[in-house]
């Protein structure tokens, strides 16, 4: 690891880490939170834009050179070559309603390649990290996918995205349980992603994710041994794109559900 992503490995799970005792804060007292509706099934609070604010201003000055693509703010281009991409809180639904299975995430992006994440569950009290070519941790310990080799040996997560419609998502459902398996479903993409890197999942899939939901854990999956669809950063950080992501022995399968499933591009 060269000594400018150590520098940002390092002060990034510290920027991490205080953003996600300032969530915890307003998840304490989320009866005076602000919620908005951007869309179907799509929420934001005063948490998510207040904790992407800090996160902002705490990257803007440690690294002034580096661009930010967040959320819920608007677009800073880089000038170092190096671009932090924030979701502030994901799984903003169980947030807001006092549930666990939300996260703070962060990514660091590099020549069009994720060189950086982070994602911490706060009341899971987890944290997960990968750097590029170093592998990837759970609470500091080295984490690995699954060894199933069919979906009868685990659970898949499925995520469903409103700008796709049922259908894609209703397709892959019904191809995963014909081939044994099971699915699961919580209210945060990245969350269930980290899931897949630990091995607690075997699989995740869905027909489209913006760029901050899923990039910081497809790395942390793929230093974990992980398999995952390619897809083009620039492409991905524009305009979102699907996730099809496995342990070894599951992938060929997902991705043929998937491609088949999935609109073309």
């Amino acid at each position: 690891m060269d000594s400018e992503l150590r520098e940002r490995r390092v002060a990034g799970l510290d920027i991490v880490e205080a953003a996600s005792i300032t969530a915890v804060t307003f998840f304490r007292d989320i009866d005076k939170l602000v919620i908005e509706e951007k869309g179907k099934q799509d929420l934001v609070s005063d948490a998510d834009k207040g904790v992407e604010l800090q996160i902002r201003a705490a990257l803007q000055e440690t690294f002034p050179k580096d661009g930010i693509i967040g959320e819920e703010h608007g677009r800073v281009e880089t000038t170092s070559g190096y671009t932090w991409v924030i979701d502030p809180i994901d799984g903003t639904s169980s947030f807001v309603a006092g549930m666990p299975g939300w996260c703070v995430v962060l990514a660091c992006v590099y020549n069009d390649e994720t060189v950086l994440g982070i994602i911490i569950d706060p009341i899971a009290q987890e944290t997960y990290i990968a750097v590029k070519g170093e592998g990837a941790t759970l609470n500091g310990k080295s984490i690995k996918v699954s060894a199933s080799q069919s979906f009868g040996e685990g659970s898949t997560a499925v995520g469903y995205s409103t700008r796709t419609g049922i259908d894609p998502t209703l397709e892959v459902l019904r191809n995963i349980m014909e081939a044994g398996g099971i699915y699961y479903r919580c209210g945060s993409g990245a969350l269930m992603l980290c899931y897949v890197a630990a091995g607690r999942l075997i699989a995740y899939c869905e027909p489209h994710m913006n760029a901050w939901d899923c990039i910081a854990a497809l790395l942390i999956i793929n230093e974990a041994g992980g398999n995952s669809d390619p897809y083009e950063m620039q492409t991905m950080l524009n305009e979102g794109g699907s996730v099809i992501t496995a342990c070894p022995g599951v992938y060929p399968q997902l991705l043929e559900i998937c491609k088949t499933a999935y609109p073309k591009s």
